[in-house]
């Protein structure tokens, strides 16, 4: 029994090690964007794994990993930086991988609702507004599920979305995954399988596939 319970302790505290390990690298990835793409690629890919055997092994991770995410305030909410993005699937295929964004594009996460913003500066040009699920799943998988039902262009006009019009804008304007679109026809909603929040960066798999980290920021307005 006491050997039992050693190899569990020395398991755990292995997991934990390799995600401190690949959570550093993009930390770093975060703030400089000076890591190289190929390396922050693969530690991305090792996070995805080893959170969810994570998630797996301990009950609680999955909601600390929303609280991390998400305040319980709609008024003050958890804002992340999109620093990295490998692009869908058929983004990779026509064009190679995205790697550091160019753009400046902020989600918050507040009390079930989200807000996606692409800004010049300060500015915000589009805000998409909406509501998100949070699922966990025995397997180790932690979902976000989401749907967009208002615009705000300019920050002025605001514009009502019938359900998955956002899909359709997303797919065409290049900022939303084309295979939205195809679950909004089957009556499902936009997804990320997420990976990890903590206090400084964020990680996730969109539903496209491509994988993206995010930067902990100050609340955008």
């Amino acid at each position: 029994r006491t050997t039992r319970l050693f190899l569990s302790k020395t398991s755990t505290e292995a997991i934990d090690e390799s995600i401190n390990e690949a959570k550093s690298i993009l930390c770093r990835a975060a703030e400089t964007k000076a890591e190289n793409s190929d390396t922050v690629v693969q530690a991305l890919l090792d996070l995805e794994k080893l959170m969810r055997q994570k998630n797996r092994d301990d009950s609680q991770q999955a909601d600390r990993t929303l609280q991390a995410l998400s305040s319980s305030d709609s008024d003050a909410p958890n804002s992340w930086r999109l620093v990295f993005t490998t692009g869908t699937i058929n983004t990779q295929k026509r064009s190679g991988r995205i790697n550091y964004f160019p753009i400046k594009a902020v989600q918050t996460f507040g009390d079930a609702k989200i807000q996606n913003g692409i800004y010049v500066g300060d500015f915000p040009l589009l805000k998409f507004s909406g509501d998100f699920d949070w699922t966990a799943s025995k397997n180790g998988m932690t979902k976000v599920t989401f749907d967009f039902d208002k615009i705000q262009i300019l920050n002025t006009f605001d514009v009502q979305l019938k359900a998955g019009e956002a899909a359709n804008l997303g797919a065409k304007s290049g900022l939303g995954s084309e295979n939205n679109v195809e679950l909004n026809r089957k009556g499902k909603r936009a997804f990320f399988n997420w990976i990890s929040a903590d206090d400084q960066i964020a990680t996730a798999r969109g539903g496209g596939g491509g994988l993206a980290l995010w930067k902990r920021v100050e609340e955008e307005q």
